[in-house]
């Protein structure tokens, strides 16, 4: 609820500029995208920052040479595909889609480098809409920790959660959870304070703990031993 997670500064929705227009603002969502896969979203942020620096319009990565794009984004994972992937998305958009991205999910799937996931979470940034949910391995491994499904890859988890989640709720559960997770994985202390400070901290620990935050070692690490017996 604070937007203090990795995700809130440097994911899709926080990093593209929105003063340059709605045309824009959407290609740039989809590039953060693109961009984010296998690789950490302070990179991501950064990468971003310096593609945005550069020109980080849909006709400026399209002029821009192979080499050039390559070494912009040489910090992301797996950046010499990501760079052909992203060419040929320019070409794409500016030749079938008028210089917008597609509008829709599966559209949007036709893209070289975009999958599910990331499909539906431009979808819902871009136009405010939601035709799936867009699960990440570590959704699918959080919603399989609790029990909320039994699931063998993120596609079935996707599958699982649209079949009993209400669909008002399928745009925000990337965020919510993708920031959540990340803080109980990176920011322990952080998340333990947030636990004891919360309206039922006993509930909110063993929530943490069934996504396998050590409660005992990492409040023993913290100094937060009293405070957490306190409420056990």
């Amino acid at each position: 609820a604070d937007r203090s997670a990795p995700v809130d500064t440097d994911g899709g929705e926080a990093l593209p500029e929105k003063h340059l227009g709605e045309v824009v603002y959407r290609f740039q969502v989809l590039v953060a995208l693109m961009l984010s896969s296998q690789t950490k979203d302070a990179v991501v942020g950064e990468t971003m920052r310096i593609l945005q620096q550069h020109g980080l319009t849909v006709e400026n990565i399209h002029q821009t040479d192979h080499d050039t794009l390559n070494g912009l984004i040489k910090k992301v994972g797996f950046h010499n595909n990501k760079t052909k992937f992203l060419k040929q998305s320019a070409e794409i958009i500016l030749t079938q889609y008028n210089g917008d991205i597609p509008p829709t999910a599966d559209e949007l799937m036709k893209l070289p480098g975009v999958g599910p996931k990331m499909a539906y979470i431009v979808e819902n940034i871009a136009f405010d809409t939601a035709s799936g949910i867009g699960v990440d391995t570590h959704m699918h491994r959080m919603f399989n920790d609790l029990r909320w499904v039994t699931s063998k890859t993120p596609e079935e988890t996707r599958e699982q959660l649209e079949g009993w989640l209400p669909r008002d709720k399928w745009g925000s559960i990337n965020y919510i959870w993708v920031g959540f997770g990340q803080e109980v994985q990176q920011q322990k202390e952080k998340m333990l304070k947030k636990c004891l400070a919360s309206s039922s901290p006993r509930e909110a620990l063993g929530l943490v703990k069934k996504l396998r935050l050590d409660v005992k070692k990492e409040a023993k690490r913290f100094g937060l031993e009293d405070e957490i017996k306190s409420v056990m």
